[in-house]
């Protein structure tokens, strides 16, 4: 089984009225390159000078929290209980 197929089984349980992550959109954009080539989900994205993000389908490895030191993730908290990712393989 490839990684791509065993990530392909989790289950996300999205929370629609909270993100568990903040993002500073006026961020450097050194600090947040930094984040798009680093969090493995690929949930961040900036296209013309801005800084989109998206919490569906996040790891919640705290990749992003850890590089950003508070400059690009101002909040950074585990998703409400029964939300966020169901690992199902491994």
């Amino acid at each position: 089984m490839t990684e791509e197929e065993k990530l392909g089984v989790n289950k996300f349980h999205v929370d629609e009225n909270f993100s568990h992550i903040e993002i500073n959109k006026e961020a450097c954009p050194e600090d947040i390159m930094t984040l798009v080539r680093a969090c493995p989900a690929g949930l961040y994205k900036y296209n013309d000078g801005t800084l989109t993000h998206d919490c569906a389908g996040c790891f919640e490895c705290g990749v992003c929290r850890i590089l950003s030191a508070g400059k690009v993730v101002s909040r950074w908290e585990f998703p409400k209980g029964g939300k966020g990712i169901e690992y199902r393989f491994g």
